[in-house]
């Protein structure tokens, strides 16, 4: 959504500005001219760019110090959390060792999700008095509904115990909500879902539109919903719509990229495999006064995973790279899993450490080091922003939060890892690599998973889903029965009714 008129995206931000503000004086105060909720939203102009901001948070993903792939990258058995040291970023550090506390966990995976409900609720409450098409309020308030459903989906995964809200609260009910059942969570995402999909179109224009969900979209998460609330055949059936036939082009047009690599290809943005995907930019000369603010557009995770201090000496044959933070660092055991998968090693991991042992690099190694760095989102000095703002703030490669090799598999495991289509589904993802078939098992199908979606952030809920998180993560300190979750931060437990998660202080 970066690449809509400039117009709208500064009136999202005076959204936004309302939308995740706390403080009584501002919202009971007269706003003499300012932003008011009671008499926005009139017309197609205003809601659209209120459109733009529930979008917004879609960032969280690999934007800002706090995204969503760094941190769940550090808590699986795949990496480290890595940094410049073992309290750089403590949230994530303790993520990383699963000594996560109250205090520790970074508030904004819960806010930024919340501040996304937010403005959905507001959007949705106020689409039915504006004048405008129907046809084009509908799709609106689909999009609301389908990222509301998003937004939730990533906070019952992290938190379980959450309020469920869908109405916009007025300062005097922001203390009053209580958690629901997972279950109820669940049961609205998916209710939000269905009724998304049959408004959404099922393209959008690569130009302007670039970003917006569509019809395959809301299927494919609702088929990854509904395989993480146990519904398997209601998953296979949905995530079946979605995948079409193994190997070809689907309803909608998408299809597997020919080449493994072309996925990290920054140019390469919204290509066929993308179904749901974070736009970045490097044209909103983000600066450090922007930085913590969400206000920045660039891909933050490229400069974490940067290689620390990384420098070649004249003539080297070793890639010219930007330096960076060192985190989301490569476990020995991921290399060791992935060394025999050609493509996709040399795709997902950077080999620092046999660069440096034949003189070609060098590199400051940083915290929990183990010589290997995640190329899928290694800063390139092709992409080195050259106009205002800060560098490190202005990477533009996009992220995927759901591409069709990730749905191939999820369909596989939703049929029980078993049956002809599923090993079609198997062998597509493996072919693309240029691996061979293997006869399709529910371990085949995690396997999978690990090598094909390594360091994009699905690999801690993956073990959690399947009972394994315990067995693989029992020499990081996880704690089976407490750590499958994130504690509630502390202070959205101060003068409320919400209550802490089992086992966290």
């Amino acid at each position: 959504m970066k690449k809509l008129n400039l117009k709208y995206i500064y009136a999202a931000v005076a959204l936004a500005a309302f939308a995740g503000s706390c403080s009584e004086d501002f919202v009971s105060t007269d706003p003499q001219g300012k932003f008011d909720s009671n008499t926005y939203y009139s017309n197609q102009e205003q809601t659209f760019a209120a459109l733009v901001g529930v979008y917004d948070p879609l960032r969280k993903n690999t934007g800002g110090f706090e995204n969503m792939v760094a941190m769940l990258n550090a808590g699986s058995d795949d990496f480290f959390a890595g940094g410049g040291s073992a309290t750089d970023g403590n949230g994530i550090q303790n993520f990383s060792s699963h000594s996560l506390t109250s205090i520790s966990i970074p508030g904004s995976f819960w806010n930024d999700h919340y501040q996304g409900i937010y403005r959905a609720n507001m959007l949705i409450s106020k689409l039915p008095g504006a004048s405008m098409d129907q046809t084009v309020k509908n799709r609106f308030a689909a999009e609301a509904k389908a990222l509301r459903a998003l937004y939730y989906f990533n906070l019952v995964r992290m938190f379980k115990n959450i309020p469920l809200i869908l109405q916009p609260l007025n300062t005097a009910d922001i203390f009053t909500p209580e958690q629901v059942a997972p279950t109820e969570i669940y049961a609205q995402i998916e209710k939000d879902l269905i009724e998304a999909i049959p408004a959404l179109p099922p393209t959008v224009a690569v130009g302007t539109d670039a970003g917006r969900l569509t019809k395959g979209a809301a299927q494919a998460l609702l088929g990854k919903v509904y395989l993480y609330d146990g519904k398997k055949p209601e998953a296979a059936a949905i995530l079946a719509e979605v995948n079409g036939t193994p190997g070809a082009t689907n309803q909608y047009g998408n299809k597997l990229l020919t080449k493994f690599s072309d996925l990290w290809v920054t140019s390469n943005k919204f290509n066929a495999e993308s179904l749901i995907e974070v736009s970045h930019s490097s044209a909103g000369n983000s600066d450090w006064t922007f930085w913590g603010s969400g206000r920045d557009e660039g891909n933050s995770l490229n400069v974490m995973v940067g290689i620390r201090g990384y420098s070649r000496p004249a003539n080297s044959s070793a890639p010219d790279l930007p330096a960076g933070w060192s985190f989301s660092v490569p476990t020995q055991k991921l290399y060791d899993f992935m060394k025999n998968d050609p493509q996709r090693f040399a795709a997902t991991i950077f080999d620092m450490k046999a660069l440096k042992a034949a003189g070609q690099a060098d590199y400051i190694p940083g915290n929990a080091d183990t010589g290997y760095f995640l190329n899928k989102f290694l800063p390139r000095q092709s992409d080195v922003r050259t106009g205002g703002g800060s560098a490190e703030l202005n990477y533009k490669q996009n992220s995927y939060v759901i591409r069709l090799a990730d749905t191939y598999l999820l369909e596989a495991e939703a049929l029980g890892g078993t049956g002809a289509r599923a090993q079609a589904l198997l062998d597509a993802v493996r072919a693309r690599s240029g691996m061979p078939s293997v006869p399709v098992t529910l371990q085949a199908i995690k396997n999978e998973r690990r090598m094909e979606l390594a360091g994009e952030g699905h690999r801690f809920f993956d073990l959690v889903r399947w009972g394994d998180a315990a067995a693989a993560l029992s020499d990081r300190g996880f704690d089976a029965g407490t750590d499958e979750i994130f504690p509630i931060p502390f202070n959205e437990l101060a003068g409320t009714k919400l209550k802490q998660n089992p086992n966290y202080n």
